[in-house]
């Protein structure tokens, strides 16, 4: 992979990024996303925000490299603090964080989020904090995506603020609403991995003691499997 060929996963975010947009690239690496979307036009201008040093140079060298050092600022910072408000920044990219994380940076970034118009968001597990996130927020979901991509299956989430309240069933939740209507190959292998898993912490910990925790744990188990069968059991249907 490269700046002018990308992952599959990558290139997939990249498709989600409106054309002239200013994107901020958080947890960016070698800055090969931004690299990509400002050379084949797709983008006016980006940051590549990185909080570790390593990859922050690697970042660096990369934007030199490409010649684009008039159009993509590298800044070694944590989350959105790598937004500055002259940037006009008007699209956020976040990729290859577990879900949880990528709450965690757009809460302390709140401030940094004035003229956002849209998250591209590609959690690699725990998709469903991203979707809580964005019904407390009043975000909504316009596009998702499920790609498989060596062995490894990805979800991509794209939001944009809304006017509306934004709630979501409890299977919407945890399977995404709009790659629970598509059903793809990916969504039906994915799901029933998650569930043959769970089903497998169901029976190991049936022999342990029934403490409240583990009670409870079982019971959350249980409803996701439950969740899970019906809506898989309603597509084939």
């Amino acid at each position: 992979m490269n700046a002018q060929q990308l992952s599959i996963r990558l290139a997939r975010v990249a498709s989600h990024v409106p054309k002239n947009s200013v994107v901020a690239d958080i947890g960016s690496d070698h800055a090969y996303l931004p690299c990509y979307l400002v050379s084949q036009g797709l983008a006016e201008r980006a940051v590549a925000g990185e909080v570790v040093k390593g990859p922050y140079e690697s970042a660096k060298k990369q934007v030199i490299q490409e010649q684009l050092e008039d159009k993509i600022a590298v800044r070694l910072a944590s989350g959105l603090e790598a937004i500055h408000q002259e940037d006009g920044i008007t699209a956020v990219t976040i990729a290859g964080m577990g879900g949880p994380l990528i709450v965690s940076i757009l809460d302390q970034g709140k401030d940094r989020m004035a003229g956002i118009e849209r998250l591209i968001l590609q959690p690699n597990v725990h998709a469903l904090a991203i979707r809580e996130w964005a019904a407390a927020n009043q975000w909504t979901v316009i596009e998702e995506e499920i790609i498989k991509e060596n062995n490894k299956i990805y979800e991509i989430i794209v939001l944009e603020p809304s006017n509306q309240p934004v709630t979501f069933t409890p299977a919407e939740l945890l399977m995404g609403p709009v790659l629970m209507k598509e059903g793809s190959e990916a969504f039906r292998e994915k799901w029933q991995r998650e569930s043959a898993q769970w089903k497998n912490i169901i029976a190991s910990i049936e022999s342990t003691e029934q403490t409240l925790e583990i009670v409870e744990k079982k019971h959350e188990l249980v409803g996701k499997i439950q969740l899970v069968e019906e809506v898989l059991n309603r597509e084939n249907s």
